[in-house]
C-alpha cells in the first residue's frame, strides 16, 4: 500500500469547485499528464498563486463542500499528477469524494473544531496518515493527532490503489 501524507497546502475557503481545481477549458486533454500545468488555475483565494504554492504539496487542507460543481473525473486526476494524495476538509461534494477513493486517494472528512486546529498550526504542516489505524498526524508548530474514520469498503478501494486494482484483485 501506497504511503499517504506530504507538506499541506492550506485553501481556506468553502465551496471549492471542481471548475476552479481544474478549468473545463482542459477537460479536452487526452491525458492526466497533459493536465498538470492547471491545476487550481482559477481558483481566487487571497494570495494564492498556484505556480508559487503548489510544488512540493502533497496534501490539501480545506473547508466544507471540497470539489463540488461537476462530477468530473479531471478534477482527481489534476492532484494525482500533482503529487497530491490526500484532502482533508469538513465535507465533501458526494461525487468527487468517491472519484478520490476510486482512484485510490484519501478524502478526509473532519469536524470543523479538527479543520481549525490543523489550520492553526502554522504555514509550513507535514501531515502523515496511517490508514490502517485511521489517524492523521499533523506536524507544524506544535504536533497533533486526528482519528478520522472510513466506511470498510472505500477503504478496501484505497487500500487496493483505487477500483481498477480492488476489481482486478477482487473479481
Amino acid at each position: 500500500m501506497k504511503e499517504f501524507g506530504g507538506k499541506a497546502l492550506f485553501l481556506d475557503r468553502n465551496d471549492i469547485n471542481t471548475d476552479e481545481i481544474i478549468p473545463a477549458k482542459y477537460l479536452t486533454e487526452n491525458t492526466k499528464l497533459a493536465l498538470q500545468p492547471f491545476i487550481l488555475e482559477d481558483l481566487k483565494l487571497g494570495g494564492f498563486d498556484p505556480r508559487r504554492d503548489i510544488e512540493g504539496k502533497g496534501v490539501i487542507i480545506s473547508r466544507a463542500n471540497f470539489g463540488c460543481g461537476s462530477s468530473r473525473e479531471h478534477a482527481v486526476w489534476v492532484f494525482e499528477v500533482n503529487d497530491i494524495n490526500v484532502v482533508i476538509a469538513e465535507s465533501f461534494a458526494r461525487i468527487f469524494r468517491q472519484n478520490m477513493y476510486n482512484c485510490g486517494m484519501l478524502a478526509i472528512e473532519l469536524p470543523k473544531k479538527e479543520i481549525e486546529t490543523l489550520f492553526g498550526l502554522g504555514e509550513v504542516v507535514e501531515i502523515t496518515v496511517d490508514l490502517v489505524a485511521g489517524t492523521l498526524t499533523a506536524q507544524g508548530d506544535k504536533k497533533v493527532v486526528i482519528s478520522f474514520k472510513m466506511n470498510e469498503f472505500d477503504k478496501k478501494l484505497v487500500e487496493a490503489g483505487g477500483w481498477l486494482a480492488y476489481a482486478d484483485k477482487n473479481y
